[in-house]
């Protein structure tokens, strides 16, 4: 974890948030600037700055944030419904905080252009 990475004291339970689910390699809370009914953040325990610094290691746990956001869709009652899946990549794509996460959306139609 980084000491000054916003979601790894979120992880760390150094700051509040909505935690929905947790587990041994992934925590999922609310995002505080909801652009969606359902809008939950799940992001690995393990500090991984973005996209471009995940390692052959980290297969597992990338697989396990699909499945946790499945997971949560269902829980969440928008399962059926639809919803979307983001993963921003460096700032030209809108990545604010360098802490991979995934924005799972929905409980609305969804508009585009996305986000």
């Amino acid at each position: 974890m980084s000491n000054e990475c916003l979601f790894c004291k979120i992880i760390g339970g150094d700051l509040p948030s909505e935690i929905v689910y947790r587990d041994d390699q992934v925590t999922a809370f609310r995002d505080i600037n909801p652009v969606a009914p359902t809008h939950i953040l799940i992001v690995p325990n393990k500090h991984i700055a973005s996209t471009n610094e995940l390692s052959p290691e980290d297969e597992t746990t990338i697989g396990h944030l699909f499945t946790t956001a499945k997971n949560l869709a269902t829980q969440e009652g928008i399962a059926q419904s639809g919803y979307r899946l983001i993963i921003n990549t460096g700032p030209d794509a809108g990545q604010i905080i360098f802490h991979l996460h995934l924005h799972l959306l929905g409980g609305q139609r969804m508009r585009h252009p996305m986000g």
